[in-house]
């Protein structure tokens, strides 16, 4: 494979890419791809760019870029992700829950949710008789 170090041929791995001229349907859209690759899929509207990022099995993080903050955050609001960064924020840190929605997992680590997910929680249920 071109691209590629040597060590790396005859292995499962791509070079960085680029995959344009695909509908949200087909498979490589709709699968959770982790490596150097990025699927690009047009939009006209802010609506119809959430919609897509939406309509996935998958959500466990994501990215808006933008020139407007406010833009950025009122769409990152909308998209179902476990984490979503703006115009390169690193949301990843010992005091950030991260973990994802829908297929990509349940569950936190790291954060407060993340320590959380080690305790041991009783919830106790009485009736109480009434006194004459």
């Amino acid at each position: 494979m071109d691209g590629l170090d040597e060590h790396l041929r005859g292995g499962h791995f791509v070079a960085p890419t680029l995959v344009k001229g695909v509908d949200n349907s087909e498979a490589i859209a709709q699968d959770e791809i982790f490596g150097p690759v990025a699927i690009l899929i047009p939009f006209a509207t802010d609506d119809e760019a959430i919609r897509l990022a939406n309509d996935s099995p998958f959500g466990l993080a994501g990215a808006v870029m933008t020139d407007s903050f406010e833009r950025g955050e009122a769409i990152a609001r909308r998209v179902r992700t476990g984490a979503i960064g703006i115009n390169g924020g690193m949301f990843y840190g010992a005091d950030a829950p991260f973990g994802g929605f829908k297929n990509s997992g349940i569950g936190r680590q790291c954060g407060i949710e993340g320590f959380e997910q080690y305790l041991e929680t009783k919830t106790l249920a009485a009736r109480v008789p009434r006194r004459a």
